[in-house]
């Protein structure tokens, strides 16, 4: 797919990766695709898109989880677009073999270091937070942003061995200063754009992995006057974040504190199927994708709800291709869909007009050409 250049200031065209990949991944692409060509259209620009395989699609075509041909693709493109990996279609393969660790080797080839997952309670799903309806009317728009490449998943040593005549299981938490500073500049870069507050979560009461963190972070802030940074344990974030989330505004943790954190902060907001994430690295470039799964029970159906992969859409144009006003168009064409009251099934609500994925994309599509 071409159309006129996507930015004057880019030298080269711009070209994206798509990963489909399983259940529902296809259709949702599908309609990241179409808008996509709206953005093309409505900002004369021009966008490449070249398709890999990945994850069970990948297999299914007689290939590992992650093919060499979708690491250069991916490698040579300016961003990812993936859509979802999995499925119980393939359970029984090796733990070498399963989609999954397609995802987990796209993120470790391209050094994505950095998870960002926003998490917005929109004003027509409010009804729909597992939240008090007072605490929902103060606002939630954060933003948990996760390192992802150090801490308690990857250090070592690690394994389960005998010790005395017993199993002992052991993992090892490790940063080092260069590892937390990265993630920290970043963070803060991103609070600056927002509302300028940083709260760095840890657990520096007890672990000297985060004592380092905290040190580091507090060095960091130097660079950054203009954002007002806080910092608070973990399992204290933990009931904050249902407690009162409109305290926070962006959140910086560790792998495992941020996977835990991110997932919290998405179920708060009642409507999972409308959040993206991003996985940055350190040269700019990125992965991004829904928060959600690969849903194989509703794939193939036209039922999936498309709007998490649009949002990932207008996360890639505002981090990866740093398009601010066509992100933001993006989120406006989808805000402007759901305030007309139409909804796919998982959003369903009385006195709204049900959708099936396909008709959600056009609809979005249409809404961000008008403008």
């Amino acid at each position: 797919m071409t159309t006129p250049h996507f930015h004057e200031m880019h030298a080269m065209d711009t070209t994206l990766c798509l990963l489909a990949g399983d259940g529902i991944g296809p259709e949702i692409v599908s309609q990241a695709k179409k808008v996509l060509a709206a953005v093309a259209e409505r900002f004369s620009h021009e966008i490449e898109l070249k398709e890999s395989l990945i994850g069970g699609a990948a297999l299914d075509a007689g290939k590992g989880p992650l093919p060499d041909e979708t690491v250069e693709a991916c490698r040579q493109a300016d961003a990812v677009l993936l859509g979802a990996v999995g499925g119980p279609a393939w359970d029984e393969l090796p733990h070498e073999r399963r989609p999954e660790r397609g995802l987990l080797g796209i993120r470790k080839e391209l050094g994505l270091f950095a998870n960002l997952r926003p998490a917005l309670i929109f004003d027509e799903f409010a009804g729909s937070s597992y939240l008090r309806p007072d605490i929902v009317g103060q606002g939630v728009d954060l933003l948990v942003v996760r390192e992802l490449t150090g801490g308690l998943y990857f250090g070592e040593p690690k394994g389960i061995r005998q010790e005395k005549g017993q199993r002992v299981g052991l993992n090892t938490m490790v940063y080092t200063e260069s590892e937390v500073r990265r993630i920290a500049e970043l963070a803060f870069r991103l609070a600056a754009g927002r509302r300028k507050r940083l709260c760095s979560v840890d657990k520096a009461n007890v672990l000297d992995v985060s004592r380092l963190w905290r040190e580091v972070v507090m060095e960091t802030a130097a660079g950054y006057p203009e954002v007002e940074l806080s910092h608070m344990y973990v399992d204290n974030a933990a009931m904050q974040l249902v407690r009162d989330p409109s305290q926070f505004d962006v959140l910086v943790t560790s792998n495992l504190f941020g996977d835990i954190l991110s997932d919290e902060a998405a179920a708060i907001t009642g409507s999972i199927g409308l959040l993206p994430s991003a996985s940055l690295g350190a040269d700019g470039r990125g992965l991004f994708e829904p928060v959600h799964g690969s849903a194989p029970d509703i794939a193939g159906r036209d039922l999936a709800n498309p709007l998490g992969m649009i949002l990932s859409v207008a996360m890639l144009l505002r981090h990866a291709l740093s398009l601010e006003e066509e992100a933001t168009a993006v989120e406006g064409a989808v805000r402007a869909v759901l305030s007309q009251g139409y909804r796919t099934p998982d959003l369903r609500q009385p006195g709204t007009t049900t959708v099936g994925c396909s008709e959600m994309g056009r609809l979005v599509t249409e809404a961000l050409r008008r403008g």
